[in-house]
């Protein structure tokens, strides 16, 4: 018998323009997850973190994750698996790929490390895979175990790309407390868009790619612009508009939405100035009835760890 816990941390997806394309890590935030291996031939998922979870096995991310780990090691064991610390689902700070990335890395580490961080992204993708309408994609799970700021230039095959992050890069998330499922977030983008669009998009990504290389933040902050997703899915965050133009007026780099939402990140050049955006979206989402959880902090280059107690 072997028990391993892991940490993984809280991510952002997308980062405005880079849709299901890149992600990067907060600091601080994210799941603990126990993992336990002995002889046989099951899996069992215990709920201890005070966050409700399907009680379905098969409604877990955790499960598609674990299995496919299992499948490709070639060896069925008994695996129980304890979630002890949970961001809230619905977050749009990667809840679900938090616990998916925990678990695999853990396990990884309990099976004496058969596979590379990098095959691990690929198991963790089973877990987003069952609550995003069958697309297993990897923005939120990729950094939640690599750490840093990560592009995937390709799904077939997996390409990952870490790209190296500025040191005075400093995000702040505000979570309304607001129920955004990622299967809503998806069901009301477009299915086509226009060349314009689609040329507009690209040369963001390109320019956040570029600014994030050469550490000018200056040029992250301009790249950092939407005009795919943002535009359908602000009508599920309250005042949306108000609060970029807001924030964006105190200094902020940037504004978006945090993967499906209803979290919203901002970008700053410091930590007092994160500080002062997380009080103004606080009371932002106050005056409209909405009590919000803030997160201030740096972007983080560390990933999932194992947890020694």
């Amino acid at each position: 018998m072997k028990k391993v816990k892991a940490f993984a941390p809280a991510t952002v997806a997308n980062m405005g323009c880079g849709f299901d394309i890149m992600g990067m890590t907060l600091n601080g935030v994210g799941d603990v997850v126990s993992v336990e291996v002995s002889e046989g031939d099951e899996l069992i998922i215990n709920n201890v973190s005070g966050v409700e979870l399907p009680d379905d096995i098969e409604k877990n991310v955790i499960t598609p994750a674990v299995r496919a780990l299992m499948a490709a090691a070639g060896m069925k064991r008994k695996i129980e698996v304890t979630v002890e610390k949970k961001i809230l689902p619905g977050s749009g700070i990667g809840s679900s790929a938090a616990s998916s990335a925990a678990a695999v890395y853990a396990l990884n580490e309990a099976l004496d490390r058969p596979f590379s961080d990098e095959r691990l992204v690929e198991f963790a993708m089973e877990g987003e895979k069952l609550i995003s309408n069958g697309v297993p994609h990897a923005d939120n799970v990729a950094p939640a175990i690599l750490g840093g700021v990560v592009l995937l230039r390709s799904y077939e095959p997996l390409d990952i790309v870490r790209l190296p992050v500025p040191e005075e890069f400093c995000c702040t998330v505000a979570h309304p407390e607001i129920m955004v499922s990622t299967a809503m977030a998806r069901q009301v983008l477009p299915k086509e868009i226009s060349m314009h669009t689609a040329v507009t998009q690209w040369g963001n990504v390109a320019g956040l790619v570029a600014g994030l290389t050469m550490g000018d933040i200056y040029l992250v902050g301009r790249s950092m612009k939407d005009v795919v997703a943002e535009p359908h899915r602000k009508q599920f965050i309250p005042g949306f508009d108000q609060l970029k133009e807001e924030v964006l007026a105190m200094g902020a780099l940037a504004m978006n939405i945090s993967g499906a939402g209803p979290s919203v990140f901002a970008l700053s050049k410091n930590m007092q100035s994160a500080a002062n955006i997380g009080y103004a979206m606080e009371k932002h989402f106050k005056e409209l009835g909405h009590n919000a959880d803030i997160y201030v902090t740096k972007v983080s280059n560390i990933g999932a760890q194992i947890i020694n107690d």
